[in-house]
């Protein structure tokens, strides 16, 4: 037993959020109650975990199961972007072609964002993008000197939340400005993490930032899930640090574990999600089974949420 997991024992926190206008209901981390979400960040300050990764594929996979589904590139390194067919860095706006708007201008824009300025297509059908380019590396630095710097993703986000079942925001590897826009935009958290040590302590230091977050800026604030990525679980450290995040958050690991596999580090250089590179692929049976299992989780926890409202 590894000593950051009192760290992330500190207190409860829920395994989900929402208000009441969207169903979601909050509970403590060893409930084991799953929530719905429809907004969620993925996040983990730790570089490498595959954030981007499950971003695009479990996105993917959720379109390909005729869910309306956005994918906002919130890193820097615009990846994500990148990993869906769209790259934005040098191109130039023409009278025909005008340069879409990006990320970097919903938070930096004083004039209310209008969503359908921002959407672009993907090579999955019911996936839409809002990107990222090379713009948003300084957006840090600008937002300190913004009012509502904390917030300013959000009335982007809400007009999203009206017209797609799920947005997934891919948050850079940090917990400056970006990253907390993206979790008071959000009404949950899905933290990708290895089976390392490393991993473990990061993600006492994430929870504590979630903590701080929920208690200043959005106490709906919950946590989705956490997924295993890069997995082996044949490893006694992997087993060992498995068996200590399930104990503290039980039933919010996801069973799915994503396996380290060639297809999916292949399928971002040509622009597509590894379920249209590769379908028999192990990772593209992985995202697949991840996002079976993810709308078995909000499909029940809606229908739990909806029963507890009509028995009050």
């Amino acid at each position: 037993m590894f000593h950051v997991e009192q760290d992330v024992r500190q207190r409860p926190f829920p395994t989900s959020a929402s208000d009441g206008a969207t169903g979601v209901r909050s509970c403590d981390l060893r409930g084991g109650e799953t929530v719905q979400a429809r907004v969620l960040a993925v996040a983990n300050q730790k570089g490498g975990v595959g954030k981007t990764t499950t971003t695009i594929n479990l996105a993917a996979a959720l379109a390909l199961a005729d869910q309306a589904v956005l994918a906002v590139d919130l890193d820097p390194q615009a990846n994500l972007t990148s990993g869906l067919g769209q790259t934005l860095d040098g191109r130039r706006a023409t009278a025909d072609a005008p340069r879409p708007l990006t990320v970097y201008d919903a938070l930096t824009n004083e004039a209310p964002p209008v969503l359908d300025d921002y959407l672009l297509p993907t090579p999955v059908a019911g996936l839409s993008l809002v990107a990222a380019d090379n713009s948003l590396a300084g957006a840090e630095l600008e937002l300190v000197g913004l009012e509502r710097r904390e917030r300013r993703l959000r009335p982007l986000l809400e007009q999203a939340r009206q017209r797609f079942d799920y947005v997934l925001i891919d948050t850079p590897p940090s917990l400056g400005l970006l990253t907390v826009n993206a979790l008071i935009a959000a009404e949950a958290v899905l933290i990708p993490m290895t089976c390392e040590y490393y991993a473990l302590e990061g993600l006492a230091t994430l929870m504590a930032t979630l903590r701080r977050v929920q208690a200043t800026f959005n106490p709906h604030l919950g946590v989705a899930g956490v997924v295993f990525t890069m997995a082996d679980l044949r490893t006694n450290l992997a087993q060992q640090v498995a068996a200590d995040v399930r104990d503290v958050f039980g039933e919010a690991v996801f069973e799915t574990t994503i396996p380290r596999n060639i297809r999916l580090a292949e399928a971002p250089s040509h622009g597509l999600p590894v379920i249209l590179y590769d379908v028999r692929s192990r990772g593209a049976e992985a995202y697949q089974a991840m996002a079976t299992e993810f709308l078995a989780r909000t499909r029940g926890a809606a229908a739990a949420a909806e029963g507890t409202t009509h028995r009050g």
